[in-house]
């Protein structure tokens, strides 16, 4: 037996819209349990200088998104779990370093960093007698957080001579280096 329900809108107890249809098969999902927010996704604005082979939090200060305002992108530069969000948690980062006066460089490393701690390594090297200029580090991890939990991203250049830096990629590449994340649903 088969059977056809057409409405434009799911309510629950209290009048509250957790689903509606425009009519034409767009559906808006409104129930905020059922988005993977808070998410936001962050990246550089200019490049970062970094000391050779020191750790160093990596700055992003510009904000793509940030759906609950929950990441400081102007003095701790962290993702901090905001009230009535606890859960778990998917991270990713991307860390370029590159730069014409860094000549040599052998390796980035990248880390999450949760409460101050870190949470694994990632690194990119080049076992080349003569390294290139540009590196990079990708990491993922997925992290079980209560509220006022932060997550950081830091960065390790080793490089030979010159300068190091985490680069922006500028207006052309805006996401050469970035960190995002987003709350995962049904887990």
């Amino acid at each position: 037996m088969a059977g056809i329900l057409k409405v434009d809108k799911y309510q629950d107890f209290n009048g509250n819209d957790i689903m509606t249809s425009d009519g034409s098969g767009n559906i808006t999902i409104n129930n905020a349990a059922l988005k993977m927010t808070p998410a936001f996704h962050v990246n550089l604005s200019s490049n970062q200088s970094v000391s050779d082979n020191v750790a160093t939090k990596v700055e992003f200060d510009r904000e793509v998104f940030d759906t609950n305002s929950a990441y400081d992108n102007s003095t701790n530069y962290r993702f901090t779990v905001p009230s009535g969000q606890a859960g778990k948690y998917h991270f990713y980062f991307n860390i370029l370093t590159a730069s014409t006066a860094l000549s040599g460089a052998d390796q980035v490393l990248g880390s999450f960093y949760l409460n101050g701690s870190s949470r694994g390594l990632f690194y990119g090297a080049d076992a080349r007698s003569n390294p290139g200029t540009k590196f990079t580090s990708y990491g993922i991890i997925t992290l079980d957080l209560s509220v006022g939990d932060y997550v950081e991203v830091y960065g390790t250049v080793n490089y030979n001579s010159g300068a190091g830096n985490i680069s922006s990629g500028g207006t052309s590449r805006p996401d050469e280096s970035c960190f995002g994340g987003y709350k995962l649903i049904g887990v």
